[in-house]
């Protein structure tokens, strides 16, 4: 496996200044969210495949509406709103996922969340995802560890037994000697859900398969970080977002020697 990134410790001196709004703004989405959760809200399909809701578009509305509000000069980067090649020049970007596990969501089930990040440099400088079906709110700053409702979080040690979640496909590529210690998790819908399980030891690692979107990680990536986990590529390199390209290839997420025996996968893929 190439060696990854090192985890990188500190921030702009203001982007403290900015989670505040965020979760104020990730809170009131999410009840907005839950006023739709189990009610048959309206559906759509986009690209024939994928689901939105009038839930998604109504929370989207309320978190572009208050945020850009706040802050004017920031760009936006939203699953339900048409890109706009314009933010691209602003120095930060929201980046917003109005309800991530919007398939979940319609099903009944509980783990989806609004997810929200502000990011610069391709980097997130503060992510926090809401989930008010679980009653769970998780929040992040570089430097300043990962929190879950008020409480810090953190990965837990690897032990002679692991949970994984993700593609069967993927998991079946991890050498035999791994799979006698997996255990393969339930799915869930929201990867960024998947990835605040990670960060708070009820998960170990997950794949993430081809196509995930700048708005389904660039909040939980960080907050994994924070928890002392990673979320690499092929290469061992964390993901950049708010560029010109906002979608990914395979990753792999999770902490120690499982995720560089799953990140050797993902390599292996294109070889």
């Amino acid at each position: 496996m190439p060696e990854p990134e090192p985890i990188t410790a500190g921030a702009p001196s203001d982007a403290g200044g900015d989670l505040p709004l965020l979760q104020d703004a990730a809170r009131e989405a999410g009840l907005i969210a839950m006023r739709y959760f189990g009610n048959s809200p309206q559906v759509w399909m986009k690209g024939g495949t994928s689901p939105v809701s009038e839930a998604d578009h109504a929370a989207d509305a309320y978190l572009r509406g208050t945020l850009l509000a706040a802050r004017p000069d920031y760009g936006w980067l939203s699953e339900e709103t048409v890109d706009d090649p314009a933010r691209l020049s602003a120095r930060r970007t929201f980046v917003v996922d109005p309800i991530d596990g919007t398939r979940g969501f319609l099903e009944g089930q509980r783990t989806w969340c609004v997810s929200v990040a502000v990011v610069e440099q391709g980097r997130t400088l503060a992510g926090v995802l809401e989930c008010p079906a679980m009653d769970e709110t998780y929040w992040a700053l570089p430097g300043q560890g990962a929190f879950r409702s008020g409480k810090r979080i953190a990965v837990r040690a690897l032990g002679d037994k692991a949970e994984i979640s993700g593609l069967k496909q993927l998991i079946d590529l991890v050498p035999a000697g791994w799979q006698k210690r997996l255990t393969r998790a339930p799915y869930s819908p929201s990867l960024a859900y998947r990835l605040a399980m990670i960060a708070n030891g009820t998960l170990d690692a997950t794949f993430v398969k081809p196509n995930a979107h700048d708005w389904d990680i660039a909040a939980a990536d960080l907050i994994l970080r924070e928890a002392g986990g990673q979320l690499l590529d092929p290469n061992g390199r964390a993901p950049l977002y708010a560029g010109e390209v906002t979608r990914h290839g395979a990753l792999a997420a999770g902490s120690g020697e499982l995720l560089a025996v799953l990140v050797d996968v993902i390599a292996g893929l294109d070889a």
